[in-house]
């Protein structure tokens, strides 16, 4: 890329990145941690996970249909406030409910599509695929960090000190804002996305709802598995929480082996239809697998195989999404993505959490299995990528 373009990609995937690592950075310990908060239970500890999903999809589509009309830079900066509030908010608490409105304002600040419109409006079209990649591998490279760093942090400055941390990286979040993202120029209102007819196009079509499900079980599934994961290293493996990097490290890195040749082999051939059912199928099997009690080392073979599909699917649904949406419906699809993608996580809390109140681990595993197997059906009832500029570089 052009060094202007260049620095604006590593600032804008820089937002989303430190973004994302924030609200990611509570998932491997909070099943632990969160125990010690005055009137934790089960249930509110999942909703405490998930809630940030919740205002992130409801506010994904309004936020971004807002900065159509103000501007894409003040919407982000607002969004980055809500952000740094929460954390605050989330920090100061020593009770649950506190963390819950803290997590709630956090995922107020539902920017990522205005990120990516904003990164569409800077970029010329030839060089778009690059900067939307930049900006997906942020987020990819915050989960993995959020994974490896969360138990190191929270052993070292409690759980309070994973917000601050976080409300710290938001400041230094608006600062790349405002240093070296220019403002977009300015569009005639015909042309803004995602505009209202566009929205209603994406919601009637049938294939793009499918990759929407797939995306929400994927997420419900994150947030139902990260409730109980930790406990099963901490509590049945006897693992300290400050070493379940060692765990997480070994498994994403292994996930390597089947993550490249399975994208390889979508985007060579352009029957990515294939490796999403292989993908859901895979984490079926882990999850599956997992719901049995395995031991020791058992038990990391099925996560090792869970992260695989994990970063399989997660890899291939964007792509998949900007391929079936026409050109002029690209910003709407994208929006609804991020609301299912979000949407799916509060229900995996929320509903991980019951359950593991009433059914134990055993019966988090078997309802994320469920999820799997409903991403499974969207998955496999895929029509063929329809002709036309969006699909024909990569799919027949």
């Amino acid at each position: 890329m052009q060094p202007t373009l260049t620095r604006v990609a590593a600032s804008l995937a820089s937002i989303v990145g430190l973004r994302m690592f924030g609200l990611f950075l509570i998932l491997p310990v909070f099943a632990v941690y969160g125990q010690g908060l005055g009137g934790a239970t089960p249930t509110l500890i999942g909703l405490a996970i998930g809630i940030y999903g919740l205002t992130q999809a409801l506010l994904q589509v309004p936020l971004g249909m807002l900065s159509d009309r103000v501007g894409r830079r003040k919407v982000i900066f607002g969004g980055l406030l809500l952000f740094l509030l929460g954390s605050v908010v989330a920090a100061l608490s020593d009770h649950i409910l506190g963390v819950i409105l803290g997590r709630a304002l956090q995922g107020a600040g539902a920017i990522s599509a205005v990120v990516m419109a904003l990164a569409a409006d800077l970029t010329p079209p030839e060089r778009r695929t690059r900067i939307m990649a930049a900006i997906g591998m942020s987020v990819g490279l915050a989960f993995m960090l959020a994974l490896v760093l969360g138990p190191v942090i929270a052993s070292a400055f409690g759980l309070s000190g994973l917000f601050w941390i976080t409300a710290a990286l938001t400041l230094l979040a608006m600062a790349s804002l405002a240093l070296f993202v220019p403002s977009a120029p300015d569009r005639p209102a015909e042309t803004a996305s995602p505009r209202l007819s566009a929205l209603l196009l994406v919601l009637r079509d049938r294939d793009l709802m499918r990759l929407n499900v797939s995306v929400g079980m994927l997420h419900f599934v994150l947030t139902g598995s990260f409730l109980v994961v930790p406990l099963i290293l901490a509590d049945d493996m006897g693992l300290a929480v400050a070493r379940h990097w060692q765990i997480y490290v070994p498994v994403l890195l292994l996930s390597v082996l089947l993550l490249v040749p399975a994208v390889g082999y979508g985007e060579r051939t352009g029957n990515q239809r294939m490796v999403l059912a292989f993908g859901m199928g895979l984490m079926l099997l882990a999850l599956t697998a997992q719901a049995t009690g395995l031991p020791g080392f058992y038990f990391l073979v099925a996560l090792w195989l869970y992260f695989s599909a994990f970063n399989i699917l997660e890899a291939s649904l964007p792509s998949l999404v900007s391929r079936y949406a026409s050109t002029s419906q690209r910003g709407a699809a994208l929006g609804v993505y991020g609301s299912a993608q979000f949407g799916g996580a509060f229900l995996g809390g929320v509903l991980g959490g019951l359950t593991l109140s009433g059914f134990g681990v055993t019966g988090v595993f078997l309802l994320c299995a469920l999820a799997a197997v409903g991403g499974l059906l969207a998955t496999l009832g895929l029509g063929r990528c329809p002709t036309g500029e969006a699909c024909e570089s990569s799919m027949t």
